[in-house]
């Protein structure tokens, strides 16, 4: 099981995690990506678990304010 983060703060909607990897990650109408299906932790950013990450390690080494963590 791996854990994916998307760090809303820094996030600035540039939507190369959405061009890798739709699976995962959209963006909405407030111009920041989100993860799909993802719940809400205490900082107010995204976490999803997930058995296979796919193409969200790629889309997280293309983010170029590196705001998508991957904990395996």
């Amino acid at each position: 099981m791996a854990r994916i983060t998307l760090e809303k703060e820094k996030c600035i909607g540039c939507a190369s995690c959405s061009a890798i990897c739709p699976k995962y990650f959209e963006l909405k109408d407030d111009g920041k990506a989100h993860i799909i299906g993802a719940q809400k932790n205490q900082a107010g950013n995204d976490e999803l678990d997930a058995e296979k990450i796919e193409c969200a390690e790629a889309a997280a080494e293309a983010c170029p304010v590196l705001c998508i963590y991957i904990e395996k």
